[in-house]
């Protein structure tokens, strides 16, 4: 690794390049085991995580979050909620619709299982001081935005493509 210190921003680049990729890579597996210990599909682990952040949401509001198809969502949704991490309310203003809820208690449960983890990541940020962790949250934050925006992107064209029924010509054959 380049120090820092000594760096050029050629260099530095390079590095980010090639550390947020492994950190990508980490990340990925790390919660698909994860995933695994609970017994949860990736994909059922990070829509629980949105649940548990952003609290009540529609299967609509879900799809939206998550980029995944409305009746893909209901299946998914049908899996957590048969293994009790989410069950389905009311909507307290339209009582017609419903809305998914996570189990806090099953997520307290489930999140004693992770109780190293929580610690040797405080332990890690425990290290930087105020102004490093302010920069790194504003990166994180960041990325996380230009990430979504780039997805839509992606999903947009391939809605387009398969719109326009545009196929490769090997998968023509």
């Amino acid at each position: 690794m380049v120090s820092r210190a000594r760096a050029t921003r050629e260099e530095l680049l390079a590095q980010m390049a090639r550390v947020g990729r492994e950190h990508s890579d980490a990340t990925v597996l790390f919660h698909s085991t994860m995933a695994g210990l609970l017994g949860l599909h990736p994909t059922d682990y990070k829509t629980l995580g949105i649940l548990d952040r952003l609290g009540p949401l529609s299967a609509g509001e879900i799809a939206g979050h998550s980029g995944l198809a409305t009746a893909s969502v209901t299946n998914l949704l049908d899996r957590l909620e048969s293994k009790g991490f989410v069950r389905r309310v009311p909507d307290p203003e339209d009582g017609r619709r419903l809305r998914v809820e996570p189990v806090r208690e099953r997520l307290s449960a489930a999140r004693k299982q992770f109780a190293g983890t929580v610690q040797s990541l405080a332990e890690l940020v425990g290290s930087y001081d105020d102004r490093e962790l302010a920069v790194i949250v504003d990166f994180l934050g960041r990325n996380a935005e230009r990430l979504r925006g780039e997805t839509a992107k992606l999903e947009n064209a391939a809605a387009r493509r398969r719109t326009l029924n545009l196929r490769h010509p090997k998968e023509q054959s």
